[in-house]
Formats: structure tokens, C-alpha cells, sequence
């Protein structure tokens, strides 16, 4: 999947997440290797793993890592052949035990988690080793018992040490040097025993001056004494180094010679940590392992942004099946954008082999492409415009995309003049359609919605709406086309009537008033207008006129001159207004050209919109009447 994918659909988020589960840098450099697939049997693999995971953490069972922290780091320093020290040895010895503890675990709870089981047959174990360590190194230092000479050189520092502290405590006590002495203690210095004398006696002790003190008060004189002594063990201490290197490198050439068993451990315990960590973030979301499919059709049954946490809104969304393209509609940050990235995000989060938060039944396809175009990528750098970026985007996944491709759009064609948007919009997604992709984009456009209706492989999709708040209900309702709510958000803050109406009936007629109006100082009065109206107008079907009282817009249906009547289609309506009570403000014959439809004002557009797709045998209609027809019945 492409780096822009990734950022915009936050996968990178997501990954960061299942990471900080993971409890060395193994699981973690394994993620990072990690890569999405659209193979069925790896996909499937991946989910079972982590649903036996899942079952263990469940059963409160947790895998024995140990040993993780620096391993991998101290496999490399021994592929160079360096010699550990004593605490790296102790790590490695806590691994290797951690391997054969995993292995005990696993074989034990194999009826729990049979598939991960397998995966220990394949661990070696190395008890020899992590004894001949544990046997060796104690508190971080190599043990005398780890050999015999070490064992023999250390008791003749012991003796040796054991003497100058006899001879050094006896040169304190003598009275004769009590005088001389600047503090009555023996003080190790260069790892030889002193004694601190005052500065103006030195000549008067037999030894060596070892160090002065900073002020140059005090010397500290290794007595003639002790001098052989000290020698003795310096030698001693030097055997001693020899000693703890040689069985040092001896137990790293133990592992040295097993690192290729030890690497393929290392590489199963960073999978059973990637595992796990998938596990505890399934655990986190209360996650489910969906059905999987080739075919390109994802059913999400009230399915959660894995990002969101409590603030999601369960999503339930279908396409892929009955249709293969999704147009979603509805208000600005009403949650279409939410939609889009819920549906990247899940499909990747599967490919993963990560569980999603959602209900059972729920399936996912696998897409060997997943093509993201969200929000604004306008590029200063480069002199894109939004517009252009957009367009510069989609024309990449062009180059590239294939059938099992997941194509999401957010506004597609927007940034430009509607018209031509809208067009360009349309050829866009019938291209992919043709390819064979799978595609979901949100608009604006109504273009764009009548394509969707007429098209039998795509469907309509609305964000739900409540009108008496004014506020998005971020619920994706398939199979109705939504509205932007402009008008009724214009009606809730008391646009005059009349211009509603008015943008009302612009909806279905693109015959706008363009009408040179002559203005005069001297206005009319109303009950004038009502005169001139009542003596001079012979109102016609399909006129539109003005209800002096309610100063309301409406068309004339019928008209009764006699009875001085008209019936008026006002707001889904008709009612019988008095003659007098109206205006004409428009004629029929410059509202409409002469063959047109008059009939066609006063039913709705779904009305004929509906009656259209009869007429062309759309599979849609016929649908809807059976449905209707099984209602009444």
C-alpha cells in the first residue's frame, strides 16, 4: 500500500498502537516488516493467531518472556566474535530459559491455541547452557566455583590479603608510629594498601609513597612490609582476569555454537510477541475476527474507527455485493470522511491480521490495492492548486490501479465549477467501475446522486440528519439520497419564506427569474395591487404568483374566473385562494418553453423520477413496487 494511504487513513497510528503491546524490539522490528496482503490463506493465518492469542490472554494465560531486552543486540556482538561479559551472559541465559518455558507453555496449552503450538515444535532448547551460566555468573560476577584455578588463585589473594591486613593493623597499633599516622585506617590506593601519614613524617616510615593528598597534608606510604605482598597479589589479580576471560569466552562459544538453532528461536519469540501484542490491543477493542472474501464486498455490521475510542459511532455498511460503487451525500462534517477512512482503515487493519471492532457477521474483502484520496493536498511547494492535487491524485491511482482495487474518495470533483466537477467526477469513477474496482465516494454534487440512481451497479448512501436540532447524526443510511439540508437549515433560521420557496422551485426548474425589473420611487399600495390584479389578470396554469397575506410564492394549478378562485400549489399543497389575494409575479409563458410538461410541476421529483425508471425498466423501481405491492397485501 502507498505512503499516502497510510498517512491519511492514520494506519500509522493504528500500527503505533498494537506496538507499544509489544514487549521487546523484536515484536517490534517484526511489525515494522510486516506487510499488508490480500492472500486469503496468510490473512486467515493471521487471524487465527491472533485469536488464540486472544483465548489465552482470556484464560488469563501469559506467555514467559524474559531475556528480550537486549538480545538481539548480544546475538550480533557474538556474530562478530566479541566475548560477553558476565551480565550479557545472564541475558542470554534468561532467554534461552524463556524459550524452554514458552515451549513448556505452549505444548501445555496446545488445546487452546493448537496453530500456535505448532509453531514451538520448531524451538530448540538449551538447558545445558543456561545451566553451565546460571552455574558460572552469580550477581553479576563470575562464581569461584565456576573453575578450579579460579577457585585456587582466588584463595591465594584471600591469604595474601588476609596477611597485609594483619601486618598493616599491627604497624597502627605499634606506639612508636602513632605519631606519624594522619588517620588510623587502611586505605586502598592503586590497588595497593597504604597507610595516611602526615606529609612531615614521610621520611621517618620505611615504603613507597603511593599517592599525596590534594592539600598535601597527608601521603599514603605502602609499608616495606607489605610491599611483597602487594606485588604477590598483583600478580595474582592478573591471573585472576585470565581466569574470568577464559571462562567467559567459553560460555559465549557455547552459544556461538548454537546461534543458528538460537536465531530461528529468536525469530519465532518476535512472532509470539507480534502475536500477543495483536492479542492485548483485540482485548482492548473488544474485537472480533470478521468472515473474509476475495470477491471484493465488505458487510460492516456496526463497526468502530479503531482510532476513536468511545466517540465512534457504530457504522453499518455495505458494497461490493449487490453494487460495486457507493456514492454517500449528506451535510459538511456530517461524518462521510469518518466513513471513508472506517472502511480503509478496517480493510488494512484485516490485512494485517488484526482484529476489528465490530459485530459478528460482519466481513471484509481483501484488495490487493487500497487507493485513498482525502482532504486537502494542496501543494505550495510545487503550485498545486487543491483542485489540481486532487486530480494529480487520482490520476496516479489511474496509472496503477487494477481490478481488486478499493478506490475511496472524498468530494470527488470538487474544487472546480459544479458542472464541469460533476462531469469529470462521473467519467472518473465509471473508469475504475469498468476496471473492475471497488469504489465509495462522498459529494455534494446532484450529478453525481443521479448517476448513482440510474446506474444499476451503484447505490446511494445518506448521512443521517436531525432536522430539529440542525445537527449530524454520523449514521451512514444506504439506499436514500441526502441532502445537503441548506434549505431547512435556511428554514430553521428564518430566511424568508418566500426565498425558500423560491430556491424550492429552482430545485426541480432551472427557469430562473432573469427579468428586467423598472423601479419606481412611488410605490402602489397593497389594496391597489389587489385592484389591479382583480381587474386585469387572467391567471394561467403553471403561473407563478404571490399570496398577498401570507407572502408566500406558489403556482397557479387551476383557475375559476367566475367564482374568482384559483387553485394554488404551494409547499406539496393545493388550496383555494380567493382571486384578490394574489399577485402575479411571473407568467407561465416566460417561466417554461412552450411544449412543456405543466403537469410535471406539481408532482414531486421523486414522483417522476420514479415513473422515469419504470418507463426505462429500471431494476430499481420494479424492486420497489414489489416491496410496496408485499406491504399493502
Amino acid at each position: 500500500m502507498n505512503q499516502q494511504t497510510n498517512e491519511k487513513i492514520q494506519l500509522t497510528t493504528l500500527l503505533e498502537k498494537v506496538k507499544s503491546y509489544t514487549v521487546s524490539s523484536l515484536g517490534k522490528k517484526r511489525l515494522d516488516t510486516l506487510e499488508p496482503t490480500a492472500n486469503l490463506t496468510v490473512v486467515k493465518r493471521r487471524l487465527n493467531e491472533t485469536a488464540e492469542g486472544r483465548t489465552l490472554l482470556d484464560a488469563k494465560l501469559h506467555m514467559p518472556f524474559m531475556g528480550l531486552g537486549m538480545i538481539d543486540h548480544l546475538v550480533t556482538q557474538l556474530e562478530k566474535g566479541l566475548v560477553l561479559d558476565a551480565g550479557e551472559l545472564i541475558e542470554c541465559a534468561d532467554f534461552l530459559r524463556s524459550c524452554r518455558l514458552i515451549k513448556q507453555f505452549m505444548e501445555k496449552n496446545d488445546s487452546l491455541a493448537p496453530l500456535l503450538a505448532t509453531y514451538s515444535q520448531s524451538m530448540e532448547t538449551f538447558l545445558l547452557i543456561e545451566e553451565d551460566i546460571y552455574f558460572s555468573i552469580k550477581n553479576g560476577q563470575i562464581d569461584s566455583e565456576a573453575s578450579k584455578e579460579l577457585k585456587k588463585i582466588r584463595r591465594l589473594i584471600a591469604e595474601r590479603e588476609s596477611k597485609i591486613d594483619e601486618r598493616l593493623n599491627k604497624f597502627l597499633k605499634n606506639k612508636t608510629n602513632q605519631p606519624y599516622i594522619q588517620e588510623f585506617f587502611v586505605s586502598k590506593k592503586n590497588e595497593r594498601f597504604t597507610i595516611p601519614i602526615k606529609a612531615s613524617y614521610k621520611n621517618q616510615v620505611a615504603g613507597t609513597i603511593v599517592e599525596t593528598s590534594s592539600k598535601g597534608t597527608t601521603v599514603f606510604i605502602e609499608p616495606t612490609s607489605v610491599s611483597k605482598l602487594n606485588d604477590e597479589i598483583f600478580e595474582l589479580k592478573m591471573a585472576e582476569a585470565t581466569e574470568t576471560y577464559q571462562i567467559l569466552a567459553t560460555l559465549s562459544g557455547l552459544i556461538l555454537e548454537n546461534l543458528q538453532s538460537i536465531n530461528i528461536n529468536l525469530e519465532l519469540i518476535a512472532e509470539y510477541d507480534l502475536i500477543f501484542a495483536r492479542a492485548k490491543y483485540s482485548r482492548e477493542i473488544n474485537g472480533i475476527t470478521p468472515k473474509l472474501n476475495t470477491e471484493g464486498y465488505i458487510h460492516l455490521i456496526d463497526a468502530k474507527h479503531p482510532l476513536l475510542g468511545e466517540e465512534a459511532i457504530p457504522l453499518n455498511f455495505k458494497v461490493g455485493k449487490e453494487y460495486r460503487g457507493l456514492v454517500i451525500t449528506g451535510p459538511n462534517a456530517g461524518g462521510k470522511t469518518v466513513v471513508l477512512k472506517t472502511v480503509g482503515l478496517l480493510s488494512l487493519a484485516t490485512a494485517y491480521g488484526l482484529q476489528i471492532a465490530a459485530t459478528e457477521g460482519t466481513e471484509m474483502a481483501l484488495f490487493d490495492q487500497i487507493f485513498v484520496e482525502i482532504g486537502d493536498s494542496q501543494s505550495l511547494e510545487n503550485a498545486l492548486s487543491t483542485f489540481s492535487a486532487h486530480i494529480k491524485s487520482i490520476a496516479e491511482m489511474m496509472e496503477v490501479a487494477q481490478p481488486n482495487s478499493l478506490l475511496l474518495f472524498d468530494e470527488i470533483g470538487s474544487g472546480t465549477e459544479p458542472n464541469e466537477g460533476a462531469a469529470l467526477a462521473i467519467a472518473i469513477l465509471e473508469e475504475f467501475y469498468q476496471r473492475g474496482c471497488i469504489v465509495v465516494a462522498t459529494t455534494h454534487y446532484g450529478e453525481i446522486k443521479r448517476y448513482s440512481e440510474e446506474h444499476p451497479d451503484f447505490m446511494n448512501a445518506a448521512m443521517a440528519f436531525n432536522q430539529d436540532t440542525i445537527t449530524p447524526l454520523y449514521q451512514l443510511i444506504i439506499g436514500e439520497s441526502g441532502e445537503s439540508n441548506a434549505l431547512w437549515i435556511a428554514k430553521k433560521m428564518k430566511l424568508k419564506p418566500s426565498v425558500i420557496e423560491q430556491a424550492h422551485l429552482y430545485q426541480t426548474s432551472k427557469a430562473y427569474n432573469v427579468e428586467k425589473k423598472s423601479f419606481s420611487i412611488n410605490k402602489k399600495s397593497k389594496e391597489e395591487d389587489t385592484i389591479i390584479t382583480k381587474e386585469t389578470v387572467d391567471f394561467k396554469k403553471g403561473d407563478r404568483v404571490l399570496l398577498t397575506e401570507k407572502q408566500k410564492a406558489g403556482l397557479i394549478y387551476s383557475y375559476d374566473k367566475k367564482q374568482e378562485k384559483a387553485t394554488v400549489y404551494i409547499e406539496g399543497e393545493l388550496l383555494e385562494v380567493l382571486s384578490k389575494r394574489l399577485k402575479l409575479e411571473i407568467p407561465a409563458t416566460e417561466l417554461y418553453p412552450m411544449d412543456y410538461d405543466l403537469a410535471s410541476l406539481f408532482v414531486s421529483y421523486k414522483e417522476r423520477k420514479e415513473e422515469h425508471d419504470i418507463q426505462r425498466g429500471s431494476k430499481k423501481a420494479l424492486k420497489r413496487i414489489h416491496k410496496e405491492i408485499k406491504k399493502q397485501q
